[in-house]
């Protein structure tokens, strides 16, 4: 449950704290996800991440301890793109965080070249969608009343075309479609796990956080990943980038609102193709089908 926005320390300028809280993150090592962490530890909270790189992993531990040293910060590693890897750690983490105050869906990837993982899914799909159904599938049973998803989506949502008798882009593939149908799925997800949750008291958004110069899509090659290599110059910090996500996270303001999609920490409305409900449903039963758990 996130605490009444009374509870203030002057220590920590005025912010709300967050003591005896847990978040479960993903993309917590680097980008606004490293930033957003090691906030949400300064106010007490407690981060249980998943990661795929060890030494990554290990060196944002250890910043996190640092910064809150008495609140059992840990990793857990595995593989996004894979489904059993998502499970895997899902249960990992479901042992020891029996109570989940924060859930926070946000690693993701940019592939300018089309891979299947080993679960036949195309990998921008597999991890900027699917391990974020999946995740939330096998933690719900550990959110706690009032506990809240946030699921990072990005502005390219608008430029998405969901086909369903092609979801994995066997034809016409490019990165930025992948991207941009993944992100579109980030809102649709959104918008029907909170359909689903209504009256549970949980609550689901998603946001942008904007053209952000963090990490992304550095493996790839070519013209494209120059462009972005070359527009990441001009964009925000991992720090600007980071708020919106903070703000869902800790604001009192946002504690009753649902299924919306947030920029700048303020609610907008997504795209048209973000607020149709049958598609959104429509996804819901696929990647049900494609995990094979619904919830």
């Amino acid at each position: 449950m996130i605490p009444n926005p009374s509870a203030r320390d002057p220590r920590a300028g005025g912010r709300v704290v967050l003591g005896d809280k847990i978040a479960v993150m993903t993309g917590a090592t680097s980008g606004i996800g490293e930033v957003a962490a090691e906030a949400l530890a300064s106010r007490g909270v407690r981060i249980v991440f998943v990661a795929r790189d060890r030494s990554r992993g290990e060196a944002t531990l250890g910043r996190l301890r640092a910064i809150g040293p008495t609140q059992d910060h840990s990793v857990h590693y595995g593989d996004l793109s894979r489904l059993g890897d998502v499970k895997r750690v899902a249960d990992e983490i479901a042992a020891v965080a029996p109570q989940i105050d924060l859930l926070i869906n946000n690693a993701g990837l940019l592939s300018n070249t089309r891979r299947v993982t080993e679960d036949g899914l195309e990998l921008t799909f597999a991890t900027n969608h699917m391990a974020y159904f999946a995740l939330t599938g096998r933690l719900r049973a550990r959110l706690a009343p009032a506990s809240r998803i946030i699921n990072t989506a990005s502005a390219l949502h608008a430029q998405g075309r969901l086909d369903f008798a092609d979801l994995q882009l066997t034809r016409g593939y490019t990165g930025m479609r992948a991207y941009s149908n993944s992100k579109l799925c980030n809102v649709l997800f959104t918008r029907e796990l909170a359909r689903r949750l209504a009256g549970s008291g949980i609550t689901a958004n998603c946001h942008h956080p904007g053209f952000v110069a963090t990490r992304f899509g550095s493996g790839n090659q070519g013209p494209a990943a120059w462009a972005l290599h070359v527009a990441k110059y001009f964009a925000l910090t991992p720090r600007q980038g980071a708020q919106t996500m903070i703000h869902l996270a800790t604001s009192p303001d946002v504690a009753d609102i649902s299924g919306a999609y947030f920029v700048k920490s303020r609610e907008i409305e997504p795209g048209r193709a973000a607020i149709d409900d049958a598609t959104a449903r429509r996804l819901w039963s696929e990647s049900a089908t494609l995990s094979g758990m619904d919830y």
